[in-house]
Order: C-alpha cells, then structure tokens, then sequence
C-alpha cells in the first residue's frame, strides 16, 4: 500500500471585509497606547476595508507608569470604534487584592506596586497585615467603577475565522473548549514550543520577543513595551498578517515610507511561506 501523504493545515482565514489589529501587552504604557491608536487609525486611512476592529490582548496594568492612563484611553477607544479587550494574567490581581490584600505579597513582584502609585495611592514598604487592609480599602476608593467594570468583564479568549485571540496561549493537546483559565493566562513553555497545528491559529502575547514573532502555528505580538518602549501591533487581513512599523518612524511629508513585510500564511509543502509585498504606509 503506498505511503498516504500528509494532510496539510488550511491556511487561516479572516472573513472577507474584516480586519483585525491585534496589540501586544501594554504594562502601563500609555504614552505608546496612545502613539499606536494613531497608528492604526492612519493604517486605515490609507488602506480602507469594510469593517476593522483591535484586539488588547490582555496585561495592561504593571510594571510601567501609567496604569490608570492607559485604562483611560482603552475606555474612550471603546466608545469610538469597535474594540475586543482580553484578560491578562496582570488583571487577575485587581479583583484578588481587593478581596484579598494579603496577595498584595505576590501582586508586588508582577509590577503591583507601579499600579497602585498610578491611582494616586503611596504603598509603604512595611508588610504589616493592617497595612495591606488600609492599602487595598484605598484602592477601593481610588479605583472608578468604570475601571473596576473593565477588570471583571474582560473575557479569556476571542475567535474570529481562523484565528483565536488570547493573551497567553493554549495548552497543547486540549480542545479549546476545554482550555484552563489558568493556560490561556500563564501558560509558556509547553505553548511555545509546541510545533504543530493547533485547532486555531493562535495570536498572543505574554512572553516577549524582539519583534512580532510569526510560526506556523501562532504569532507573538509582545514586545515588552513597558522595558523596550515598543507596543507592536499587527494587522490581520484575509490570510495576511503585517506587522505595522513605528509611527514615529514615519518621515513626515514623505512620498515613500518604511516598507512592512506582508506575511502571506499560505502554506506550501508543510512549510509558511513567506512573501513580501512591499506595502507601503502611505
């Protein structure tokens, strides 16, 4: 009987007319959420479709110095345009310090405190268990209910055609039905080197990379914004991902910019072919 040959993987799709801009871990980094909105607005005055959306894929507390800005702005971004926020394993500890302050111990080695001094309040460096309680009613107090809304709605995953948008990745050899929170919000090394084709193409963040990072299986969009002051986005178009360049790249008044590699995800004898367009931001 001869050999059957290998079943390839379709090449992931968006619906026709969509797309998609995915945006890394922001960690407070409002100065360069606010820098990549402008980015993507003038991604689609230059390249119009019928129907485009971002996707936060979650962490965008910690670590840098302006949580309480960013959260602002992802707020105003929600009434203007259609926006899909996810949950991070960052956020998981708004919730879990105010009904828990003793977990301000674990919260402080993930960029915790960072949060706190951006809502105005001033952590002390004392471990005292009445202090965590004084420190977690002022955060109470400080937080919007706008904010405190925005932390316990943010869903675990999205999936829109071929694509599963979620902040850290899946757990290889589970349904996506059956994933964990705990996976889709910690998981690392058994993701990331997993090779094969999942049910879904992955789109996440949570581990960063030098640059959006594309694989057969996946694409890592976390650049470490709040130690690099890179926030990366990519923009997903039928079977086309493009990472857009720095908008404060861009030569003002130009007639050519800095060329983005067009990476088609059409697959061609077991292995991602790459091709690039040289489309250009106009």
């Amino acid at each position: 009987m001869a050999p059957r040959e290998p079943i390839l993987p379709r090449t992931p799709r968006l619906p026709d007319g969509i797309r998609l801009y995915a945006v890394g871990d922001i960690h407070g980094r409002a100065d360069l959420l606010r820098s990549q909105l402008a980015q993507i607005s003038a991604d689609e005055r230059s390249y119009h479709c019928r129907r485009s959306a971002i996707i936060f894929l979650g962490d965008y507390i910690d670590r840098g110095p302006d949580a309480r800005g960013a959260i602002d702005l992802l707020l105003a971004c929600a009434r203007t345009r259609e926006v899909i926020f996810l949950k991070g394993n960052h956020e998981t500890f708004i919730r879990r310090f105010l009904e828990i302050p003793q977990s301000l111990d674990e919260w402080r080695h993930f960029g915790g405190l960072e949060t706190l001094v951006s809502y105005g309040l001033r952590p002390s460096l004392s471990r005292n268990q009445r202090d965590y309680a004084e420190l977690s009613h002022g955060f109470q107090k400080a937080l919007p209910p706008q904010h405190l809304a925005f932390f316990d709605s943010l869903p675990l995953s999205y999936t829109c055609g071929d694509f599963l948008f979620v902040h850290a990745g899946v757990r290889p050899g589970v349904a996506l039905h059956e994933q964990t929170e705990a996976d889709l919000l910690w998981i690392r090394d058994d993701f990331l080197g997993h090779s094969q084709p999942f049910e879904k193409f992955i789109v996440h963040g949570h581990t960063p990379v030098g640059a959006p990072d594309l694989r057969l299986n996946r694409v890592n969009v976390d650049t470490g914004a709040f130690a690099t002051g890179r926030l990366s986005c990519i923009a997903i178009e039928g079977t086309t991902i493009v990472p857009l360049s720095d908008i404060r790249q861009w030569a003002a008044g130009a007639a050519t910019r800095e060329q983005d590699a067009d990476i088609d995800l059409a697959q061609e004898n077991g292995s991602a072919r790459q091709r690039v367009q040289g489309r250009r931001s106009l």
